[in-house]
């Protein structure tokens, strides 16, 4: 499998979860610059909520 890990080149948000008893963990990087990571479900959705209203598809919002 290719690696899913964000980068400037690659901009993006990946997030992994391996198993029901694992945490999660993310890591976010945006083509302005920004980058996050987090550990643990509670971390990690707030990350995906930061990602999707401040980075991504946001910086294509009119």
């Amino acid at each position: 499998m290719a690696d899913l890990t964000p980068t400037p080149d690659r901009p993006g948000l990946h997030v992994s979860k391996p198993s029901p008893s694992a945490p999660a963990t993310a890591s976010a990087v945006c083509h302005c610059g920004a980058r996050a990571t987090a550990t643990g479900d509670a971390q990690v959705k707030a990350l995906v909520d930061g990602w999707d209203a401040n980075h991504g598809r946001a910086h294509g919002r009119k």
